[in-house]
C-alpha cells in the first residue's frame, strides 16, 4: 500500500512519520450514494486516533452523514479522494499535530466534566487545548479515545483534604502515562516514554506544571463564536457561567417541573422580546434575556426561539443562529419536540406562504446538526397533533416535510442494507 508523509507539506523522503495514502469508492446511486474509505483502519492506526473521528470530521466539514459499521466508514454522498484528503490534512492539523513542535506523536486527553480536551506530546512534552469550536469536539466528548478519560479530582486525592501533594503529582504522571499506553497501543508513531518507575522529584515538578499551566478552554474570553453542542445540563450550566453578559440575577434549574405548569405569559414576552430585538442582539444577550426573564434551559422557550428567530431567509437563518438554537435544544427532547411544536405554528399560522420551504429549513437544520435525530424527525413527520396548532394546519405542514422525511427513511434503509452487507 502507497504511504505519504503524515504532514503532507514537508517534502523530505526520510521523514519518518508515514500513513498510508487515502483511498475512496463510490458506491450506490441516487439519494443512496455514499464514499467509502476503504483504509480508514490503517490511516487512523497511523494517526493514533480512532477511525470514527477522521470519519466523523468528513461529515462536519462537508455536511454529509457519516456511518460506521462492520468496520467500513462511510460518508453520504460522491468526494472526490483529492477533496478527503485535503480534508484529512485539516483534521491532522487541528486534532493530531502538536501545536508547539508539528510532530503527531500526540495522545488525546478528554476532561468530560470541564468540556476540554488537549494533545499530550510526547516529543516535546508540550500540553495544548484543541479547540472546542469545532463540531468534533462534541463527538469526542461522548466517544473518547480508549484511556482518555480524565478522571475526577477525588481520586487523585487518595489522602483526602490532607493528602500528600507529592503523591497527587505521581497520581496525575501515572494517569497520564496510563492514557498513553493506551492510546499508542498498535500505533506504529515511534513510541518514546518513560519506564513508569518512581520519577525524579525534578521530573516531577515539571509534570505538575504542565498540568496547573495546561490552557484550558474554559478560561479563554468567551465571544459570540465560542458556543457549542451541549452534552448535558451540567455543562451547559458551566460553559453559561462563562459568557461576557451579567446574569447574577439569575436564579432556577435546568429544565425545572414548574416549567410544565407555569404560564404562558413569560415565554410570550420572551418570544415579544426577541421578535423586536433579534437584528441587533448578539447570541450573549439573547441568552443573558432569556435567563433575566426566568425561560433559559426550559423546554417552552424554544417554541419562542421557533416562533420568533426567523428574518427573510430561513435557511441562512439557521446557519446564522445555530449555536443559539443547539443552546436552547440542550435540554433534550422536550425542547426539540417544543422547537418543532413553534416552527410547525410559524410556517403554518403565522405565516403560511412560508409552508413549502418546510423541507429545506428541516434539511438546514438536520445538516447543521441542531436537529440531528432522525427517529424523532421521522415520527413528527408521520404522525399530526394538533398540540401547537389545528389539526389540518397540522397535517398540511408535516405534508409539506415529506420529501425530506422520505429522504431520511431511504437514508435509514440504505445504512440498513449496509450493514446486513
Amino acid at each position: 500500500m502507497a504511504t505519504v508523509n503524515i504532514r503532507r507539506d514537508v517534502d523530505d523522503k526520510f521523514y519518518r512519520y508515514k500513513m498510508p495514502a487515502l483511498q475512496t469508492k463510490i458506491e450506490g446511486k441516487g439519494n443512496g450514494i455514499k464514499t467509502v474509505i476503504p483504509n480508514m483502519d490503517d490511516i487512523a492506526k497511523a494517526l493514533s486516533r480512532p477511525p470514527t473521528y477522521p470519519t466523523k470530521f468528513f461529515g462536519c466539514e462537508l455536511g454529509a452523514q457519516t456511518s460506521f459499521a462492520n468496520d467500513r466508514y462511510l460518508v453520504n454522498g460522491a468526494h472526490q479522494a483529492d477533496r478527503l484528503r485535503e480534508l484529512l490534512d485539516t483534521f491532522i492539523d487541528k486534532f493530531v499535530l502538536c501545536a508547539a513542535c508539528k510532530n503527531p506523536e500526540t495522545v488525546l486527553i478528554v476532561d468530560p466534566k470541564k468540556e476540554e480536551i488537549t494533545r499530550d506530546c510526547k516529543a516535546c512534552g508540550e500540553h495544548s487545548a484543541i479547540d472546542m469550536r469545532h463540531k468534533l469536539t462534541t463527538f469526542i466528548l461522548k466517544n473518547p479515545p480508549a484511556g482518555s478519560t480524565k478522571s475526577g479530582g477525588k481520586k487523585s486525592k487518595k489522602g483526602g483534604k490532607g493528602g500528600d501533594e507529592a503523591s497527587g503529582v505521581k497520581d496525575k504522571y501515572a494517569e497520564a502515562e496510563a492514557m498513553r499506553e493506551a492510546q499508542m497501543a498498535g500505533s506504529n508513531i515511534p513510541t518514546i516514554r518513560t519506564d513508569g518507575k518512581a520519577t525524579p522529584a525534578d521530573e516531577e515538578d515539571e509534570i505538575a506544571k504542565q498540568f496547573k499551566n495546561a490552557p484550558a478552554v474554559s478560561d479563554r474570553a468567551v465571544n459570540d463564536d465560542d458556543w457549542a453542542v451541549d452534552t448535558s445540563a451540567d455543562a451547559v450550566a458551566a460553559r453559561m457561567k462563562n459568557l461576557a453578559v451579567n446574569v447574577d440575577g439569575f436564579s432556577g434549574g435546568l429544565g425545572d417541573d414548574d416549567d410544565e405548569n407555569a404560564g404562558e405569559t413569560k415565554y410570550d414576552a420572551f418570544g415579544a422580546w426577541l421578535a423586536e430585538n433579534k437584528a441587533g442582539a448578539t447570541e450573549a444577550e439573547i441568552v443573558a434575556q432569556a435567563k433575566e426573564m426566568g425561560v433559559w434551559l426550559k423546554p417552552k422557550a424554544a417554541t419562542a426561539i421557533a416562533e420568533n428567530i426567523w428574518s427573510d431567509n430561513l435557511e441562512e437563518d439557521v446557519k446564522k443562529w445555530d449555536k443559539l438554537l443547539l443552546a436552547f435544544l440542550a435540554p433534550g427532547e422536550k425542547a426539540k419536540k417544543a422547537f418543532l411544536g413553534g416552527f410547525e405554528r410559524y410556517v403554518g399560522v403565522t405565516h403560511p406562504e412560508l409552508t413549502p420551504l418546510t423541507p429545506k429549513v428541516l434539511m438546514a437544520l438536520y445538516q447543521e446538526e441542531v436537529l440531528d435525530d432522525e427517529e424523532l424527525l421521522i415520527q413528527w413527520g408521520t404522525h399530526t397533533s394538533k398540540k401547537y396548532v389545528d389539526k389540518d394546519v397540522s397535517k398540511k405542514v408535516r405534508s409539506a416535510a415529506a420529501p425530506f422525511i422520505k429522504w431520511l427513511e431511504e437514508a435509514e434503509d440504505d445504512d440498513d442494507e449496509s450493514d446486513d452487507e
